[in-house]
């Protein structure tokens, strides 16, 4: 009686051994994940902590820091920063996480189809590509959002439409590299289907990369946030870093504070997933695990 074939089990792939270790060895890295996870203590406990409304009026227009016990100083409403900075965190992260996950989403999808199949459908989506990346992608994020309801939704969802091609090549090219490995002509060999193949056999092989890829575009994306409501294209309904910059710049002469601490919290966040990416391609470049 034939023996019956069965594709093989792939889980996925876990960090190389020695992971954390090579990760600590750069400083820096641990720095940048300590400031993020700071910010993210802020932005899920600081509003537990520190109660008060972002959008009220509580003294002065632009008091400077100190005065009458806020901190930071008001805005130019007379608005606390501090409150707009804690209530703005949560804001500014969700929005860059959400757009980067789109951004990685869109670009898996298309790139991974593109590296695998090859032939026309690598071709067609490759000019696709190419057509997005020559587009300015700050205007055309500010043209859908200008087309429809300045929402977070609408903004992490534009900033992920622009922002996808990068992710698309880097991973045609890790599919390119890995289809033809060893591995998946075996998983093939068994009887794997594409979409086993696409998902279950080569994406894990290719997720190194594309992790440490995903931990800039977070930074990318609250950039691209903070451009947008600079511009006044932000959701005016909820509080954000750059909400609070764009609010203020007419007054940064006569009120520096109003736009330095909500741009030097948006500085150190970026600054910090920078590092986390520098150290996250250090700890997984397979050139390096053998030190």
């Amino acid at each position: 009686m034939p023996a019956t074939l069965s594709t093989p089990s792939v889980t996925p792939r876990q960090p190389p051994p020695g992971f954390w270790r090579r990760f600590a060895r750069n400083r820096a890295a641990v720095a940048g994940l300590a400031i993020v996870a700071g910010m993210l203590l802020v932005a899920l406990g600081g509003p537990l902590v520190y109660r008060a409304d972002p959008f009220a009026v509580v003294w002065a227009p632009l008091a400077p820091p100190g005065e009458a016990g806020f901190w930071l100083g008001t805005d130019y409403l007379g608005r606390d920063l501090l409150a707009g900075l804690v209530y703005g965190a949560r804001t500014t992260l969700v929005v860059g996480t959400a757009a980067a996950l789109c951004t990685v989403v869109i670009g898996v999808l298309l790139g991974a189809s593109a590296g695998y199949y090859g032939g026309w459908v690598d071709a067609l989506l490759m000019r696709v590509t190419e057509f997005f990346q020559v587009l300015p992608a700050l205007l055309l994020a500010m043209v859908l959002v200008a087309l429809f309801a300045p929402t977070l939704t609408t903004i992490a969802l534009a900033i992920g439409v622009v922002s996808w091609p990068l992710v698309a090549r880097l991973v045609r090219a890790e599919f390119l590299r890995l289809r033809e490995r060893e591995f998946v002509l075996a998983a093939r060999a068994l009887g794997a289907s594409d979409r086993r193949l696409i998902w279950g056999v080569i994406l894990p092989n290719a997720l190194p990369p594309l992790i440490v890829t995903a931990a800039l575009l977070v930074g990318v994306a609250i950039l691209f946030e903070a451009g947008l409501s600079f511009l006044g294209l932000g959701d005016p309904n909820v509080m954000s870093w750059g909400l609070m910059i764009g609010s203020n710049r007419d007054y940064i002469f006569d009120a520096w504070w109003a736009v330095t601490f909500p741009g030097l919290a948006i500085f150190l966040t970026v600054l910090s997933l920078s590092l986390v990416g520098d150290g996250l391609n250090d700890a997984l470049n397979p050139r390096l695990r053998e030190r």
